[in-house]
């Protein structure tokens, strides 16, 4: 018998079966992926099973960067004939601003008439966009934008605007972010759907809800005393069945839903003393 040829045979064999037994292996491998990836559902039909709703959404590839600031400081404003500013603390960063004679509003039915009086009356109001009326406190909030887009909850960027029983303005106080850059590297957001994907799987969208609002701002990353950094956070608003609605925020670059509710409490509350 000639042995190295059987060896080689022996060699060749097991050669071909290991092929095989690989090439199985594989094939089922796959086989098996593919029904796993059949099997689980998308976000889609996820809220379609849980009757979660929502209307068009914005561009799936919109980009954003970073943006840096520097807490705006008030200390040469002039006061006019009808307003008398005074400052609530020692920086001058925040402004209180009495009107000798009260300004009427429009229509407090109409949330632009708000939006209207700031762009008039208020220094720079055009940085500014309607965040929040409460008509019982009669105080309507707003946010600095950039871009159209939102700093929501900066306790450095609000306005709030107070009015009377005979719905005349008769004070607003103010702060502001200056010196806005973007950072040079643009980042291409989080799509939507799969910011809705981070929050059902945290239990945060509930069944029979309606997310009634998804649009881009910034929230605040970094606060160094004078100097801000703000970063892309998408706004998420829910309806829940019972009417009463949700807000969420998460980091439009990674994805991590954003704790912000010490700042939302902290603008929200403020004591106003209203008359």
């Amino acid at each position: 018998m000639d042995w190295n040829r059987t060896k080689s045979i022996f060699i060749f064999v097991f050669l071909i079966l290991n092929i095989f037994l690989y090439w199985l292996y594989l094939n089922r491998y796959n086989e098996a992926q593919s029904v796993e990836i059949l099997g689980e559902k998308t976000i889609e039909a996820r809220l379609k099973d849980d009757n979660i709703t929502y209307g068009p959404l914005p561009n799936s590839n919109e980009s954003a960067s970073y943006i840096t600031g520097k807490v705006h400081n008030f200390k040469n404003i002039v006061n006019d004939d009808n307003q008398r500013v005074s400052f609530t603390d020692e920086k001058h960063a925040h402004i209180r601003v009495n009107f000798i004679n009260p300004v009427k509003l429009r229509n407090i039915s109409d949330d632009a008439s708000f939006t209207d009086f700031v762009h008039l009356n208020v220094k720079d109001g055009d940085f500014y966009a309607l965040w929040k009326v409460d008509r019982e406190e009669r105080v309507a909030i707003f946010f600095q934008k950039k871009n159209n887009r939102m700093f929501y909850y900066n306790d450095s960027a609000l306005l709030k605007v107070q009015w009377n029983l005979d719905n005349e303005v008769t004070m607003y106080e103010q702060t502001m972010i200056d010196n806005i850059e973007e950072m040079e590297q643009q980042e291409t957001v989080i799509p939507p759907l799969q910011i809705f994907q981070t929050l059902y799987n945290k239990g945060l969208l509930k069944s029979e809800s309606r997310i009634k609002h998804v649009k881009l701002g910034y929230s605040t990353f970094s606060n160094l005393t004078q100097t801000q950094v703000l970063i892309p956070t998408w706004e998420v608003q829910v309806e829940l069945p019972d009417g009463e609605i949700e807000e969420y925020f998460v980091d439009a670059i990674d994805g991590k839903i954003i704790e912000i509710q010490g700042d939302k409490q902290k603008a929200e509350e403020e004591d106003w003393g209203v008359e």
